[in-house]
């Protein structure tokens, strides 16, 4: 489960989760901005960093990782890379803080002696996801990060609850419904999406494909326009789904029909090779 992938685009969307899980949370938190820096000689990629918004004043940066394996010097990374990339921007921050996310204790580094003043003090801050209770009494961000590490036996129900309350309080709901599908897709990988949105109790018509379709569709408001615009997002999730293809199956997506072409939309979602691709097609053509 590439559960770091979904974790960036979870802060990416909503950078003030991680504030949440803080005791003592920034009061600006929710102008933070979440990126990737690099740090030259030597050559360090960070991929999470929260940085303050900027102003006259100079603000907290905070350092994030999510750690789902052991790795036995993490801790010599972390702060390695964090110390270099705040000392070579010493001008722009007053404090740095680290979070470091685990699904549980027994993921971390296994020899913490040589670090346990950073580890002991108030400028690094573990989170180990199941001990942070009972995911109904968390915030709903909070819970999508407890949701990837639940069995597969509690995930549905979990998920559900969180779809739930994502419709009664949340006004980002289409996004946390990506995200939910999105964990259940990787939790669940032996099921297609269309079987997750029958777990999950969620119609194939709440998908964006489909509502893109049917929404650039309705501005275009005509038969010409409807299918252009069709086509232009097939070909986007297609390829963002399988890669380049080659032209000549491009020139045969091309020739479809309207009805084809939303139908394609919809089947897509459950495409993993360019092989699934072209055998839909075949299936069209014959």
């Amino acid at each position: 489960m590439r559960r770091d992938s979904i974790f960036y685009k979870l802060f990416q969307q909503y950078p003030s989760v991680l504030f949440q899980l803080l005791e003592n949370p920034p009061q600006n938190a929710e102008l933070y901005k979440f990126d990737s820096v690099a740090v030259k000689e030597p050559k360090f990629e960070i991929d999470g960093v929260f940085l303050p918004p900027e102003s006259e004043t100079k603000g907290t940066v905070y350092f994030s990782e999510v750690q789902f394996q052991k790795d036995e010097q993490l801790y010599e990374r972390l702060f390695a890379e964090s110390h270099l990339y705040f000392y070579r921007n010493r001008n722009r921050f007053s404090d740095w803080q680290a979070v470091i996310i685990y699904p549980s204790r027994n993921i971390e580094q296994s020899d913490i002696s040589p670090h346990r003043s950073l580890l002991n003090g108030d400028q690094v801050h573990r989170i180990y996801l199941d001990e942070l209770g009972d995911i109904q009494q968390l915030p709903i961000w909070v819970g999508l990060m407890v949701l990837t590490t639940l069995k597969e036996s509690q995930a549905p129900a979990a998920a559900k609850y969180l779809l739930t309350k994502s419709n009664q309080e949340s006004s980002s709901n289409e996004m946390i419904l990506e995200m939910i599908t999105t964990i259940m897709m990787y939790r669940f990988e032996n099921l297609t999406l269309r079987e997750v949105q029958v777990m999950l109790g969620i119609s194939l018509e709440r998908s964006r494909a489909y509502q893109e379709i049917k929404q650039e569709g309705r501005q275009e408001g005509r038969q010409e326009g409807l299918k252009e615009s069709a086509l232009n997002l097939v070909m986007r999730q297609l390829t963002r789904r399988l890669g380049e293809f080659p032209e000549e199956t491009k020139n045969t997506i091309s020739g479809l029909s309207l009805t084809n072409l939303e139908n394609l939309g919809e089947a897509l979602l459950d495409f993993t090779s360019l092989q699934d691709l072209q055998s839909w097609l075949s299936q069209v053509q014959d």
